[in-house]
């Protein structure tokens, strides 16, 4: 589904250049729940920007299903990152000034759905993570979980084929952040590809697969059945 080959990103200003990743190669088959981990400013943050069609490489390939996209207007990318990926962040991104409901709706109404199926799948995903009783509430009235589980409901109301994830339980105590594990990985079992970046060894270990960045490049990479907490 996501191939990268010899992937670089660069960031250049008058006085410095810094290499953020460095020849990346990385395949990532549909179906899989992969997790990206390493020390802080390792280019965790910006591999995922650039699998998530919000920034374009400096060299490389970036193959994106049948689509060669590391070349991509913004245009182009925001196209075909509106019915195709779903986003979780560590600070939730809910907007203040709507309510869950319309929080949720918000990657429908993008995909231009009709009213009637809007209402119907923003219910059926808020039921399903368990805020129904919530829909008319403004985020800044709802727990930190509750929050995460509004956001991982609009990551997947327009049913992506990928949720990219970044540090999803970071701002969560652990009785909600196994909670929201828990649902990103039912989500997985049904088919989703999730890629999740994470400092958690915990979070890890609900992964099939965990890439180790150091520096801008993979140094490791375990599978299931090696890694353990």
């Amino acid at each position: 589904m996501i191939k990268i080959k010899n992937l670089q990103k660069v960031y250049t200003t008058d006085e410095v250049e810094t290499t953020a990743l460095n020849s990346i190669n990385i395949e990532i088959k549909e179906g899989e729940f992969v997790a990206i981990m390493g020390p802080s400013g390792c280019g965790k943050s910006t591999l995922l920007n650039i699998l998530g069609l919000l920034d374009n490489p400096t060299d490389g390939e970036y193959h994106f299903g049948e689509h060669e996209v590391s070349n991509y207007s913004e245009r182009q990318r925001a196209q075909l990152r509106k019915g195709s990926i779903g986003f979780v962040f560590q600070s939730f991104n809910l907007i203040d000034e709507l309510t869950v409901f319309e929080n949720v709706e918000l990657p429908l109404l993008y995909l231009k759905v009709p009213s009637a199926e809007r209402k119907q799948r923003v219910e059926e995903v808020l039921e399903r993570m368990n805020i129904m009783h919530r829909r008319n509430h403004f985020p800044q009235q709802l727990s930190g979980g509750q929050q995460q589980r509004v956001a991982i409901a609009r990551a997947i109301v327009a049913k992506p084929r990928v949720i990219l994830a970044d540090e999803p339980t970071g701002n969560l105590d652990s009785a909600n952040g196994e909670e929201v594990m828990k649902l990103l990985a039912e989500l997985n079992e049904e088919g989703t590809t999730i890629i999740m970046v994470t400092h958690s060894p915990y979070d890890a270990n609900y992964a099939h697969r965990v890439i180790n960045l150091f520096d801008g490049k993979v140094v490791t990479e375990n599978i299931k059945e090696q890694f353990h907490i």
